[in-house]
């Protein structure tokens, strides 16, 4: 195993001003700031992050690229007292939803699209792709939308990049879509696989696609 230095509490992030530190292992710091937080690693250890694993700055937010260290250093940070098996197990389980190519590059397991919120995402628009989709919605309490309707603008999905996050053309339409249909939808929301109805859009959506 590596031995890395232990290294000076940081004092800035990419989030802010450090109101908090800790020192999970020699240069990898849990770090805290009034409105977000994360894990900072040394030199030593982003070098030292599997490639796969490893993101382009020594950052990894607490939201969901936290994992990609622990699975990382899993065997040296399983010896830490603060380290339960619980939480390395919650790593793992963020990294197979939000890092599910990473993951299975790293330990070689098979993540099924029902254990990934990003697979699931992917591959709902990877089905739409070429097809008119929902991006923008207003509900019957603005002036163009009918009682019982949900207004919405719909672009052509053109691709949909590993992180499950969507390209769409220039082209769009506005319709109407029964309200109590459009609360059913799904993750991604095809003008073609609900009932619709194609209308002209509002002159105030109209100057906003203008400007």
């Amino acid at each position: 195993m590596s031995v890395f230095p232990a290294t000076p509490r940081p004092v800035n992030s990419p989030w802010g001003a450090i109101q908090q530190a800790d020192q999970l292992a020699p240069g990898i710091w849990s770090v805290m700031t009034a409105s977000h937080g994360g894990l900072l690693l040394s030199d030593a250890r982003q070098d030292a992050m599997p490639d796969v694993l490893r993101l382009d700055e020594n950052a990894y937010e607490e939201d969901a690229d936290w994992c990609l260290v622990y699975l990382a250093f899993e065997g040296e940070l399983a010896q830490q007292k603060t380290c339960t098996a619980g939480f390395l197990q919650l790593a793992r389980d963020t990294a197979r939803c939000w890092h599910s190519d990473r993951f299975t590059a790293h330990t070689s397991e098979t993540v099924a699209p029902n254990e990934s919120h990003i697979l699931r995402t992917r591959a709902a628009y990877q089905a739409a792709i070429g097809e008119f989709c929902t991006t923008s919605a207003w509900g019957d309490w603005a002036d163009w939308v009918p009682q019982g309707k949900t207004g919405v603008i719909a672009r052509r999905l053109t691709s949909v990049n590993h992180l499950g996050r969507p390209t769409y053309a220039d082209d769009e339409v506005c319709a109407l879509i029964d309200k109590d249909a459009y609360a059913q939808r799904g993750e991604v929301t095809m003008l073609a696989s609900i009932p619709h109805e194609i209308i002209d859009p509002p002159a105030e959506l109209r100057s906003k696609r203008v400007a």
